[in-house]
């Protein structure tokens, strides 16, 4: 060292040179990486796009992208200015897994908000029931989802537990079968029943000519014959015609003499002897 601090030129040429020139060489890579990343995540970018990948999916896989070429520069750089990499990788790997293991929950959160978003089971607005609740989509997070009750409640549902049960998708399709089974007492007259439930539908506007409203005998119950009405409606009118009709079938039957059973219970009482 002493030799070298008495001859500056030779230490300008064995340390400083090599180290300004690898700098720089450093600093090229990441400027030069950091761009390339760019341009390669913009171009996955529109390649997703118009696969019609979703917009929320489209800008977080873009970030990871991003991240993980960024990473690959400035490990690059670093091996340029003679740091080994190999070791920072074995770091970055065991913190990675302690990581992974701390968040496994949270982790299986995120890839199943990946394949929502992917396979877009439902879309916000839709009335879903999924992950032990129902209610209307408000927003599909990476983690979790917002849903709305009838009531106005917002619930947040893990998304873990939506993509892993059994999802019913109640809006999905513009209409819906409305299906009531209507009992009628074994006295009454099946005809005059049938010809009753048919006036009913008739008379209703909303609902659709096609499918064709169907009524048939479902079943001979224990006190009851019991009609299967099936008419489909627009999903939008599906409750309030079903209300309408229950309300319409009992005021109907009630004005022609049609009976609809309802269990009852005979209650005998015994007077006990009294004790002389």
């Amino acid at each position: 060292m002493n030799a070298l601090l008495e001859n500056p030129n030779e230490l300008i040429t064995t340390y400083l040179v090599p180290w300004s020139i690898n700098i720089f060489t450093a600093l090229v890579i990441f400027i030069i990486g950091r761009i390339v990343a760019k341009v390669i995540v913009k171009a996955i970018k529109k390649i997703m796009q118009k696969s019609n990948v979703d917009t929320a999916l489209l800008g977080f896989l873009g970030n990871i992208i991003y991240a993980v070429l960024l990473i690959v520069v400035v490990l690059a750089a670093l091996e340029q200015l003679g740091v080994k990499t190999t070791s920072l990788l074995a770091i970055f790997a065991t913190a990675g897994l302690a990581v992974g293991l701390a968040l496994k929950d949270q982790l299986s959160n995120f890839a199943a908000g990946v394949m929502l978003i992917m396979f877009k089971p439902f879309k916000v607005g839709d009335f879903v029931e999924a992950g032990g609740t129902s209610g209307v989509v408000e927003a599909i997070n990476i983690f979790n989802t917002m849903m709305r009750t009838g009531d106005n409640r917002e619930i947040t549902v893990p998304n873990s537990q939506i993509f892993n049960g059994t999802i019913t998708n109640v809006t999905a399709r513009d209409t819906r079968r409305i299906d009531l089974t209507i009992g009628i007492g074994y006295s009454d007259n099946i005809a005059e029943a049938k010809k009753v439930l048919q006036e009913i539908l008739s008379g209703e506007s909303r609902i659709l000519p096609e499918p064709a409203p169907a009524i048939l005998v479902s079943e001979l119950g224990e006190s009851s014959v019991d009609f299967a009405v099936r008419p489909w409606v627009n999903a939008g009118d599906y409750w309030t015609v079903r209300s309408d009709l229950l309300e319409k079938i009992k005021t109907e039957f009630d004005a022609r003499g049609i009976s609809i059973p309802f269990p009852q219970r005979d209650v005998h009482l015994y007077q006990a002897a009294a004790n002389d």
